[in-house]
């Protein structure tokens, strides 16, 4: 196992009817941006508790934050922000919008003449202010909610960058699965998805010997392979939808990477095809990451191996038919979510792909991806083109 550190100074608040806790987590006489996405919260009864729980605060409203945020719109918040001499920020919703608040509270303090710089040119670890903020998760995925990553799409150029600060933990976060009762099940299938790939991220890289990190990460795979058919099957479903928020959370709170190495890879080029085309960022993994393993067999086939015996029970065949095979399970389950695993089946447009991704990686001096950093941009384009 390697060395490692780790500080996770975020408050979790889980369980059922908790936003009343807010007043309990917010100091007294703070002036709130209270920030959501497209308005769900208003047909789920979400907002309501929010307003109620927040009666003694002066609340500015800031709706609107889109799927894989946009820096466009979370630069108006930021002005508001400095106009109003706000001081606290309230993000209700899911990654997206606990994301763009992390931008917003990092940019609104930064001293540089482009708050783009925090992403594009990585600044984010240099960052020494922030306006705190709580959240309020309501679509269980990315585990934002208690991790201190944040990633912004920019329309005007069609990028989509990531940073993270040791700043931008929430102070606190309110997990209520009660609301996981109301999400369309593309939403859930997609958050299983997410938090799954998240592990794997994690995980599926080479032994190091870390076997506790391994049992956590693999039970995590358990509960959600077990509890995600559940939830979408039915919403209301109290027991499995904690377990699958909970299993969300825990798949990207820094648990899992403690002495180990990371890839992170599929997140990379997942990006670009949400920044290309709108495919849902969680399908951009699940078209991605098989494809990876397959042409970054050799640095992950004994790690390949364990999972597949340890997850799917495969131990039949010679190693390289069990970690093959572990890929083609790893299909199936995306498949019997619902999830498509091609780009084709999300655009028509999609035959210069690759050479848009590669020329990007290029330019920013990403030469070497993956846990072994020997993902070269020419493996990025054989990825790429194995997943049309």
């Amino acid at each position: 196992m390697n060395n490692f550190e780790f500080h996770n100074p975020t408050k979790l608040i889980f369980g059922k009817d908790q936003i009343s806790n807010i007043p309990n987590e917010i100091p007294a006489n703070s002036k709130v941006l209270l920030a959501y996405g497209g308005g769900s919260i208003k047909k789920n009864g979400v907002y309501d508790q929010v307003i109620n729980a927040l009666k003694e605060y002066k609340i500015t409203e800031f709706g609107g934050i889109e799927p894989n945020p946009h820096y466009e719109t979370l630069m108006k918040a930021v002005k508001i922000i400095r106009e109003e001499g706000i001081d606290f920020i309230l993000a209700v919703g899911g990654g997206s919008v606990i994301d763009g608040v992390k931008f917003i509270s990092a940019a609104v303090p930064f001293k540089g003449d482009n708050p783009w710089d925090i992403l594009s040119k990585g600044l984010g670890k240099q960052l020494t202010e922030a306006i705190p903020f709580g959240t309020i998760l309501t679509l269980p995925a990315t585990g934002s909610e208690m991790n201190s990553g944040s990633v912004v799409t920019r329309v005007e150029t069609q990028e989509k960058l990531a940073f993270g600060s040791p700043l931008c933990f929430p102070k606190f976060s309110i997990l209520d699965p009660q609301v996981i009762s109301s999400l369309p099940e593309r939403q859930i299938a997609n958050g299983v998805t997410d938090a799954f790939t998240h592990v794997m991220e994690q995980y599926l890289t080479y032994p190091a010997n870390a076997p506790l990190q391994d049992r956590i990460a693999e039970g995590i795979l358990h509960t959600l392979i077990e509890e995600g058919p559940k939830v979408l099957k039915d919403p209301n479903n109290y027991n499995a939808a904690s377990n699958f928020m909970w299993s969300c959370t825990m798949a990207l709170n820094g648990i899992l990477r403690l002495g180990v190495p990371t890839d992170w890879a599929t997140h990379m080029i997942g990006h670009e095809l949400t920044a290309l085309y709108g495919i849902d960022h969680a399908r951009t993994l699940a078209i991605i990451a098989p494809n990876l393993y397959r042409v970054m067999f050799d640095n992950k086939k004994d790690k390949l191996i364990q999972y597949g015996e340890r997850i799917w029970g495969i131990t039949e065949g010679s190693d390289d038919e069990r970690a093959e095979n572990a890929i083609i399970k790893t299909v199936e389950f995306f498949h019997s979510l619902g999830i498509q695993t091609k780009i084709s089946e999300y655009t028509d447009d999609y035959q210069q792909t690759s050479d848009i991704i590669v020329k990007r990686f290029e330019d920013r001096g990403w030469k070497g991806l993956g846990e072994k950093a020997d993902i070269t941009p020419e493996k990025v384009r054989e990825i790429v083109e194995m997943s049309y």
